[in-house]
């Protein structure tokens, strides 16, 4: 993974991990071992689904960077769809409590999304590639070989 793109990942994965802790705390004060549980695996099913997205959207940047933006929207509209179907598959689970696990799964989603937001705005991406000083002598002299 590049530099950048690692950068990326610590600037969205950290925040959304110490947003997962607080809730995690919060749960855990609130709803005692179960909700502290609930909340723990909601933050960490929102980062490995973010994450994961994340990955797959600089692999299409990458690879297809024709089909980037489309591959963005619909990589973010499964998301949600796969975050509210595991909301409802867990809705009457009696592991951990219901209501910390979507409080820890929806804060921890958007805290990544914002940390994202903001790791992308202050992001120093070019939009043209500079030249790098190590091309050929005679592309830059003009004269064939």
């Amino acid at each position: 993974m590049p530099s950048n793109d690692a950068r990326n990942l610590l600037q969205t994965a950290v925040p959304t991990a110490a947003a997962g802790a607080i809730a995690v705390a919060v749960s855990a004060g609130v709803a005692g071992g179960k909700g502290a549980l609930g909340a723990g695996v909601g933050a960490v099913l929102a980062i490995l689904f973010m994450g994961i997205g994340l990955y797959v959207l600089q692999w299409t940047a990458k690879s297809l960077p024709h089909l980037f933006q489309g591959m963005g929207l619909m990589l973010y509209v499964a998301q949600l769809l796969l975050l509210i179907i595991f909301m409802g598959l867990f809705k009457d689970t009696t592991l951990f409590n219901p209501r910390a696990f979507a409080v820890g799964l929806v804060v921890s989603t958007l805290v990544w999304m914002a940390a994202q937001a903001r790791a992308h705005m202050k992001a120093k991406i070019f939009y043209v590639e500079p030249d790098s000083g190590h091309g050929d002598r005679s592309t830059t002299t003009g004269s064939r070989p």
